[in-house]
């Protein structure tokens, strides 16, 4: 065997490196996701907020939530913030660290073989969710990226293997060793641990742990991953093989099902692997999993794409969006989330900021932004309530008027507090409330770019909208 450099000596090194150096995005995205699915207390803006950041991780989301496979009841959905309604929020969370998982391992080195993981990892999950499933049970996204997440050590290794990497492929293609074998000659361990060790590092979920490392129930969630996982492995010798025809009769007992029947289905889900595949955006992967003749077609990416600019079509849909969840008493904070997400992707808007009056309504202060710098500058978005009614920050709260800040309107005065904030010269502030008291602002610009009548009056319809929700909630009461 030639020669490798030196590298990371065993498992944990190897962790810290995919870890601390080639994963550091998809780690950060992890740490984020992860602290709002733990937290019983997280709202779903707050679940919207972390998935809009990453215009790629939207499109995707997005594209997933109008899929057949998970949207089965077929809503038409336009937003994050109305995934999360429709899908529920772990749902939603999950598909979301799915994504960032795919994309940062789709520009793997050995392309091949990072395929080839994937491929086991799509065809897995989708077989896994459909055993769950077929028992009558409720977990079929956990058990979904539970599988999908099960081959994380196997993926992350072939992207970021290198000359490790590259020896480990070469031994393999001489046919001598098992799998696991080569890899406990050429690693000293077997990847299998390597996915387990980043399972538990990024704190990915009991179940996927469970059942990587072999502690799965005769009858649990983990088991329908085992199985998910051995008619993948099996399906690459042909559905008529020895192992095949063995793992299907598992399944087969297991779910108390005639083989012929088990048999016909689990070779219709490795087409439906494939599409889905395709739809998280790795169509290269889907032709990778050995199936029917299924014909797999990257979706269009324009279809749900992030606008860069104004959507009239989008605003609409979004408007209609918060309509209903007025006249559904939704909770008003998740209300103006979705009013938000409507500024930035439907009118266009760089930065957005939900600011509220205090209880005592002596200060306003930012409750969330989005776009991109909408997070910073809601952290500096903080007013004391003076009463000047030269002032656009009190004049818009006191007396209901929006206003467009624009150079003229600065040479006026008026706007010296806002724009110290803000940074820029241009921007609207909209109040939103009860007719005769106001609880808060959204402010949108184009972080000095300049903006138009259209847009204008798409952020009052948006403010407007939110102010119905205020009057529909008992009370009118502030979101805290």
């Amino acid at each position: 065997m030639n020669s490798i450099s030196p590298g990371p000596s065993d498992l944990s090194e190897w962790i810290a490196r995919i870890r601390g150096c080639d994963m550091p995005v998809f780690a950060r995205t992890v740490d984020a996701l992860r602290r709002i699915i733990g937290d019983e207390r997280a709202s779903a803006s707050a679940l919207a907020q972390v998935i809009l950041k990453d215009a790629s991780m939207t499109t995707k989301v997005l594209r997933l939530a109008n899929s057949a496979y998970f949207n089965q009841a077929q809503q038409g959905i336009s937003t994050v913030s109305r995934a999360i309604v429709v899908l529920g929020f772990d749902p939603v969370a999950q598909l979301a660290l799915s994504v960032a998982l795919i994309d940062a391992l789709l520009g793997g080195s050995l392309r091949s073989r990072v395929n080839l993981e994937m491929a086991r990892s799509f065809h897995a999950a989708v077989q896994a969710r459909w055993v769950v499933q077929r028992r009558g049970e409720q977990q079929g996204e956990q058990v979904f990226i539970a599988a999908l997440l099960s081959r994380v050590g196997e993926m992350a290794f072939w992207c970021f293997g290198g000359e490790h990497a590259q020896a480990l492929e070469r031994c393999m293609k001489q046919g001598e060793m098992r799998e696991e074998e080569a890899q406990q000659v050429v690693l000293g361990f077997s990847l299998r641990h390597l996915s387990a060790g980043l399972v538990r590092e990024w704190k990915l979920g009991s179940l996927a742990a469970a059942a990587i490392e072999g502690d799965a129930r005769s009858h649990g969630p983990e088991w329908a991953v085992v199985i998910g996982n051995r008619l993948a492995r099996a399906s690459e010798d042909g559905w008529d093989s020895i192992g095949a025809r063995r793992v299907i009769r598992e399944a087969a007992d297991y779910l108390g099902l005639p083989p012929s029947v088990v048999s016909a289905e689990v070779i219709a889900n490795a087409g439906e692997a494939a599409r889905v595949a395709a739809f998280f955006g790795a169509p290269e992967v889907g032709r990778a999993i050995p199936s029917a003749d299924v014909s797999v077609v990257a979706p269009e990416p324009e279809a749900l794409a992030v606008p860069s600019a104004p959507d009239a079509a989008l605003q609409l849909r979004i408007l209609q969006d918060l309509a209903a969840m007025s006249l559904e008493r939704a909770a008003i904070a998740d209300i103006l989330q979705l009013a938000a997400e409507g500024l930035v992707r439907g009118v266009g808007c760089e930065r957005v900021v939900v600011a509220l009056l205090t209880r005592d309504r002596m200060h306003l202060r930012g409750k969330f932004g989005l776009g991109s710098g909408g997070e910073a500058l809601c952290a500096q978005f903080s007013f004391s309530m003076d009463g000047d009614p030269e002032d656009v920050i009190d004049d818009a709260l006191d007396s209901g008027t929006a206003s467009w800040v624009d150079p003229a309107r600065v040479e006026r005065g008026g706007t010296e507090r806002l724009c110290a904030v803000t940074g820029c010269e241009s921007g609207f502030i909209v109040p939103f409330g009860l007719a005769s008291r106001q609880i808060g602002v959204f402010y949108a610009d184009r972080n000095g770019r300049g903006l138009d009548e259209a847009s204008w009056r798409a952020v009052q319809h948006f403010a407007l909208q939110a102010s119905l929700a205020v009057a529909l909630c008992e009370g009118g009461g502030v979101p805290g």
